[in-house]
């Protein structure tokens, strides 16, 4: 019994897992409690490349606003910034979840060509 729950573990993630994610949205947790979410570019021998979102506020000049206030004027960006990491640091990873909903298609399908 205890051989079987030791076999369901989950493993820390390798380079296979990183090659399948590649170019998706994913979270990443590092072996030093580090978390973040990004975009995975490359991998690349013991390295993986991805680009971490941060929520960046802008004023309507352009400029980053520090304020936490939501004013006139103020709009809200996202920008990607490369980090590169060794994929030996991984503790887990794992596809970001984005609800999909199919388009919905109405009886009879496909359409007649006639009305």
């Amino acid at each position: 019994m205890t051989e079987d729950r030791q076999q369901k573990a989950p493993s820390k993630p390798g380079y296979n897992d990183c090659k399948n994610m590649e170019n998706y949205h994913v979270m990443v947790e590092m072996q030093d409690g580090r978390s973040f979410d990004g975009i995975l570019v490359d991998v690349s021998g013991d390295t993986f490349t991805i680009l971490i979102s941060e929520d960046v506020v802008v004023d309507e000049h352009g400029q980053v606003a520090d304020e936490r206030q939501y004013g006139y004027g103020r709009r809200r960006a996202r920008r990607f910034r490369r980090g590169i990491y060794p994929i030996a640091g991984l503790t887990a990873l794992a596809l970001f979840p984005y609800a999909f909903r199919p388009y919905p298609y109405y009886y009879p399908y496909p359409y007649p060509y006639y009305y």
